[in-house]
């Protein structure tokens, strides 16, 4: 490995999960030396000195693939049973990958495999190798697979998960009879955005308008409305549902999660202004055309064209650095907690909240009364610029792409739970 790579790979380590990257190792090697490609004529044959059977080599391919996943179900089973006992940089896992987090569950990952392949055909892959997105799907079927008998409650992020970027909640969006079904069967379900509007209902209500219209169509009752929640603003607006199917501010019946009551305004306003200060020296730095927009708990930098990724990237992780500097320097009171916050790339656009989402389902998880193991948060963000990466330290996780991989997933989660 030069040193060029090096540099190169931890430049790039915010766009890395290093569990999947991990395993993605570990398959290439039988992707490579043994999936050969199919002779195209007599002559190649020849050389060869034998003729490959596509149905042969794929099903070789699937039991090594399903070896090695059988191998990690056993390394996270030993990581559970070492945190279980307070030690779990103890495990072997935690030494090969150590920033892994906790496995509330077990997971069934060959089990995974075997249903993924069976759709996607991964094993009969010629010339490619399994991708991160192959392995993701993978842990997600086996989180799903773990999760099902047990579930009590669901949470999800709002934009890229349940609805395009920017766009509301329609009206004739798939999602909606698959959330209504986790409602009848007695699962809670809760909405926990970024978005911030404060404690007006009625500008949530306009985002979710579809995902309402839904529930009124299907004839919820109280009790089942009576299961749905909207956190907005990481953690700090938190709303219910009426049996007239409309949202009502919860402020006074918020659960006494002790990090929500680790600042004062003044605190938070201090934050704030340090990372306002950042994001105009990123727009100024970069040339950036972007407006700030500052509202009571976040300031957001709201682009006016188009920019690529790694310019979002680095205005997160700029605002991210100086908000953890200012924190750790005298200008932050002696004996002050460091506040929660959260700076994360939109994919539009780039925003730092006070509070996180990690508070905002805890926060849920007491409402419900739902346990680490029961609860199960989806969203897209999971890497280091993203903000559903604190809720894996919260509960037990999915990480999607778009709405329609949340509709898949939740189809298969259906499919999953125990009979009525």
């Amino acid at each position: 490995m030069t040193s060029q790579y090096r540099v190169n790979y931890h430049l790039r380590a915010h766009k890395r999960d290093s569990f999947i990257e991990f395993i993605k190792g570990l398959l290439l090697t039988p992707f490579v030396l043994h999936s050969l490609p199919q002779p195209t004529d007599e002559e190649d044959d020849q050389l060869s000195g034998t003729i490959i059977d596509p149905a042969c080599a794929k099903q070789a391919n699937a039991a090594r693939f399903r070896e090695i996943f059988a191998s990690i179900e056993a390394l996270v089973e030993e990581h559970r049973h070492f945190e279980a006992t307070g030690i779990p940089t103890h495990s072997r896992l935690a030494k090969i990958v150590p920033n892994i987090g906790s496995f509330f569950t077990p997971l069934p990952l060959a089990q995974a495999f075997t249903r993924i392949d069976s759709k996607n055909r991964i094993s009969a892959r010629k010339h490619v190798p399994p991708s991160f997105n192959d392995v993701r799907r993978i842990l997600n079927m086996a989180q799903l697979m773990a999760i099902a008998p047990r579930l009590r409650l669901v949470t999800f992020d709002g934009d890229m998960t349940l609805y395009d970027d920017g766009q509301n909640f329609e009206a004739d969006s798939d999602l909606t009879r698959l959330l209504v079904s986790l409602l009848q069967r007695g699962i809670a379900v809760a909405i926990v955005t970024a978005a911030g509007y404060g404690t007006d209902a009625p500008k949530y209500e306009a985002r979710l308008s579809g995902l309402l219209h839904g529930f009124a169509e299907a004839q919820l009752d109280a009790k089942a409305v009576g299961r749905f929640y909207v956190l907005g603003g990481e953690c700090n607006f938190l709303f219910g549902c009426t049996s007239q199917y409309r949202l009502t501010s919860l402020h006074n019946e918020e659960p006494n999660v002790s990090e929500l009551h680790m600042w004062t305004d003044l605190q938070a306003m201090q934050l704030l202004d340090v990372a306002e200060h950042e994001l105009r020296d990123c727009i100024e730095r970069m040339a950036i055309d972007a407006r700030v927009i500052r509202k009571p708990r976040a300031v957001g930098m709201v682009p006016q064209t188009q920019l690529t990724r790694e310019q979002l990237d680095e205005c997160a992780l700029s605002a991210q650095v100086a908000v953890l500097r200012f924190q750790g320097t005298p200008r932050a009171q002696p004996g002050d907690a460091p506040i929660p916050f959260c700076a994360f790339n939109g994919g539009s656009d780039c925003w730092v909240d006070i509070g996180n989402k990690l508070i905002g389902v805890r926060i849920i998880q007491e409402l419900v009364a739902s346990p680490e193991d029961a609860t199960l948060h989806v969203g897209d963000q999971f890497l280091s610029t993203g903000n559903d990466i604190s809720t894996r330290s919260a509960c037990c996780t999915c990480w999607i792409i778009n709405p329609l991989e949340t509709r898949d997933m939740l189809t298969d989660l259906v499919s999953l739970l125990p009979s009525e």
